[in-house]
């Protein structure tokens, strides 16, 4: 690319702060703790940098944006999927001063025989990543869904924590007799300062229910995404699928490459595409797994639009005994989101009085509120 020595006009400006804001998101839902102040001092670096190039726009970010050691693997994967490049770029001693033009972000790559250098034209800049974040799942073509599973996987769903019944050692806390009986002890019965102790913070366990019926074909694979990446960062998470039969995949997810972990779990699940029976389904649950300990004190999260062809009773009946299981239930519908919905399927109705929050999940931006959410931030409408 060949690029003009000066200061960034005020389009190109705007432009510039616009990119890296909506990358900031992208490491935000990442695990990055990029700070509008952070994001404020990678926009006066970039601007005496030459945008045009990979290497300036990743040291620059790089250095402003990443508070420690542990953010850089995050950075890097983020960086790669909104803006592009599958390598950690030089650093450059001196950085000229230049004027803005799109960065790309890959997912779909012309071919290389056309003449063309793969790195500088990919099929979506980092503007059109940001209009994809508000897009339908499922209206997007090929090239814009493997740019939105890209950010699913950069999605960072832990969950909430709770105090264990379990100490550890503190500088502040209770008193903590034996330990100071012990040190005590070692030193010959001689009066020592007071042993404390605090409560161990345990992550809750997460169970995710995914809907893979006929109703659900479009969603289906943004969610189950969405559940690898949750089971891939907190060990514990539960994921299973429902539709004619309930299935467990836990296992399935277990792989660190999404693509690998959907082509397990398309062999492991025999009811793609099928029927719905939510309430057989949420009580074979509990039986098996819930009431024995999966469900207890965890936060659930039932993906689905709520159409059941079975008893829409059972399924309220089941869902209350869910309620009573759980420390919180999340019902995502990705039909919420959507101008003039309203919950008005049985199966919605008789579910919704034992839900804590009801989300939409149609969009990417959704589900990266979801992981909020999950993180222990309230952003839902509780039972509503």
């Amino acid at each position: 690319m060949t690029t003009a020595v000066g200061t960034p006009g005020a389009g190109a400006a705007d432009e510039l702060t616009r990119t890296l804001v909506g990358f900031a998101r992208v490491l935000r839902a990442a695990g990055v703790p990029a700070s509008p102040d952070r994001v404020h001092q990678t926009v006066t670096a970039v601007g005496h940098l030459d945008v045009c190039r990979r290497d300036d726009v990743y040291w620059a970010g790089r250095l402003t944006l990443c508070a420690g050691p542990d953010d850089l693997d995050r950075y890097d994967r983020a960086f790669t999927a909104y803006f592009g490049g599958l390598t950690v770029p030089p650093m450059r001693t001196v950085p000229p001063v230049q004027v803005l033009r799109p960065v790309a972000v890959p997912g779909t790559e012309r071919p290389a025989g056309e003449g063309a250098d793969p790195e500088e034209l990919p099929a979506a800049t980092a503007s059109e990543v940001e209009v994809l974040r508000h897009r339908d799942l499922a209206g997007l073509s090929p090239a814009e869904r493997e740019v939105v599973r890209r950010l699913i996987a950069l999605l960072d769903p832990v969950g909430e924590t709770r105090v264990s019944r379990r100490h550890r050692p503190a500088y502040r806390g209770t008193v903590d007799p034996g330990r100071t009986v012990r040190t005590m002890l070692r030193r010959g019965g001689e009066p020592v300062r007071l042993e404390r102790r605090a409560r161990r913070v345990r992550p809750r366990r997460l169970v995710l229910l995914v809907d893979v019926s006929g109703s659900m074909q479009p969603y289906a694979d943004p969610y189950l995404r969405f559940a690898h990446a949750a089971a891939r960062r907190r060990p514990g998470t539960e994921v299973f699928t429902i539709g004619t039969r309930l299935t467990r995949i836990t296992r399935e997810m277990r792989s660190r490459d999404p693509s690998t972990a959907l082509l397990a779990v398309s062999a492991a699940v025999p009811d793609w595409s099928g029927g719905t029976r939510l309430g057989e389904l949420v009580k074979a649950f509990l039986d098996r797994w819930g009431q024995r300990g999966v469900a207890r004190g965890a936060v659930v999260v039932v993906a689905s639009d709520g159409w059941e062809r079975g008893d829409a009773s059972q399924l309220g009946d089941q869902m209350a005994r869910l309620g009573r299981l759980a420390h919180r239930v999340v019902w995502v519908n990705p039909h919420r989101g959507m101008p003039g919905y309203a919950p008005m399927t049985a199966g919605m109705l008789a579910a919704l009085p034992s839900v804590d929050d009801f989300v939409d999940g149609h969009t990417f931006d959704a589900l990266q509120r979801l992981a909020g959410l999950l993180a222990g931030s309230r952003g839902g409408n509780r039972r509503a």
